[in-house]
């Protein structure tokens, strides 16, 4: 009867480690999936970032940055 009584926290004890390793896994495919996700936005962010390089290139300069469409007088004046 000892032995089942000393048997019981070292079952407990293994299931205890089972459920551990099977959260450290979850958890280890969860960082991965998120690694992958940070690696296409930052590739992303990459191309944006040329992307708008490349549209002030091709902006006319127009004297100084920001033009509002309210000081221009419309066409029938």
């Amino acid at each position: 009867m000892t032995i089942s009584h000393d048997m019981d926290p070292m079952n407990e004890m293994v299931l205890r480690l089972t459920d551990l390793e099977i959260k450290a896994s979850f958890m280890e495919d969860l960082v991965d999936h998120l690694n992958q996700i940070v690696v296409r936005q930052q590739q992303q962010i990459d191309r944006l970032s040329r992307e708008v390089a490349l549209l002030r290139q091709q902006a006319p300069d127009s004297g100084g940055g920001f033009r509002s469409l309210r000081d221009e007088l419309p066409p029938h004046y």
